[in-house]
């Protein structure tokens, strides 16, 4: 029992001793300010979809509220054979005041995601990448929030956070709290100069960097990652390296998107996130994942021994509130920054995450997920 005890709250030390650093590091990557630069920067946004006629409106309303000359950007839509009315929503959407083109995917690997962003690059007009998802809404100034940055800082990557929008229900506020401590550990692994997440649902980078890394290969049978490997890649790579990789924190730059309305897609999504972990190049990202994956499955571990009188309940409970004080530390500086709303069901939550995040986490090992009506490994 004094062995278990002592494991158990080991792991936490070191678990916290983790948060920590990233919660150090998030302190550390300044806020940006944007100026009223004349903008120069020309964009060339894609934006992969399958069967999105619910959420495209939104996208497709957000953008044209867009505070950035209409010459100076163009949207690729890659149709990855939807079987909805996508298409026709983009083509006949009342209010379109920029230039667009809708394109057929073209498959190659095992990631459709992948694959939709190589055959856009192609048949794009401008140097900057920025990908985001269909599901998601801009902010009015996010290209020029982008292009100051650009001219300002002179990067080759850009990484901008993602906040859920959230209603009252314990799922969305869960997914909510979730997304907070993913952007929280991005945004503090800048801070100590070891970034290895991103979101593609704000993400940019030049054409240039994405041939000089030769895009995805070497992970294009990965069905997911085509954000965080392309990240790890760049920063690894002599010819770019962590110099040309940032994050940019400003709330003008923050992409919002909706929360999925089912448990079994929240869980289907995470495993999708969390199956390239083991692929990562990044070796302080797989400490990364090993670590939150070790702090969360000892709550679950140490709980079912109580259940059967081998662990102290009492020891659990101090168990659980050290790992919710730790986590607090980073959700609260997240939150300020993302502005997100209030978490009705902070400690109900808290209790749930670990049990959420080991099955995902092993899950994911051995097993499918579904995504976009499709299977994959």
């Amino acid at each position: 029992m004094e062995i278990m005890t002592i494991v158990f709250f080991g792991i936490l030390l070191i678990y916290a001793l983790f948060i920590g650093v990233l919660a150090y590091g998030f302190k550390k990557v300044p806020y940006f300010e944007r100026t009223d630069l004349v903008p120069k920067t020309n964009f060339s946004i894609l934006i992969p979809f399958r069967n999105e006629a619910e959420n495209l409106p939104d996208l497709l309303y957000s953008f044209s509220q867009l505070q950035y000359p209409r010459d100076q950007f163009e949207i690729l839509f890659i149709d990855d054979s939807s079987e909805d009315n996508s298409v026709e929503i983009i083509k006949n959407f009342p209010v379109l005041t920029f230039n667009f083109k809708i394109i057929d995917n073209v498959r190659v690997s095992n990631s459709p995601k992948k694959d939709a962003i190589s055959t856009a690059i192609n048949s794009m007009q401008n140097e900057w990448i920025i990908t985001t998802d269909a599901d998601c809404f801009v902010n009015p100034d996010w290209l020029k929030t982008l292009d100051n940055y650009i001219q300002i800082h002179n990067p080759e990557m850009i990484v901008g956070a993602v906040s859920f929008v959230s209603d009252e229900s314990f799922l969305s506020q869960f997914q909510q709290m979730d997304m907070m401590s993913l952007q929280g550990a991005t945004v503090g692994s800048f801070g100590i100069g070891k970034p290895f997440m991103c979101n593609g649902a704000n993400f940019a980078y030049t054409k240039k960097l994405f041939q000089t890394i030769n895009g995805f290969d070497g992970n294009n049978k990965i069905a997911s990652g085509d954000d965080v490997f392309l990240l790890q890649k760049a920063i690894s790579d002599q010819n770019i390296g962590i110099e040309k990789v940032h994050y940019l924190k400003s709330e003008e730059n923050i992409v919002l998107t909706k929360s999925l309305d089912t448990w079994k897609s929240v869980f289907n999504q995470r495993i999708r996130w969390a199956s390239k972990a083991s692929s990562y190049e990044s070796v302080f990202g797989k400490i990364a994942a090993l670590v939150v994956f070790a702090g969360n499955s000892t709550i679950v571990l140490s709980f079912f021994l109580t259940l059967f009188s081998i662990f102290s309940f009492w020891n659990w409970y101090l168990l659980v509130a050290i790992k919710i004080v730790i986590d607090f530390f980073i959700l609260y500086q997240t939150g300020k920054f993302i502005k997100s709303k209030s978490v009705k069901f902070f400690l109900l939550i808290n209790l749930f995450y670990p049990f959420f995040s080991t099955s995902v986490a092993i899950y994911s090992l051995f097993g499918k997920y579904e995504w976009k009506g499709r299977s994959f490994r």
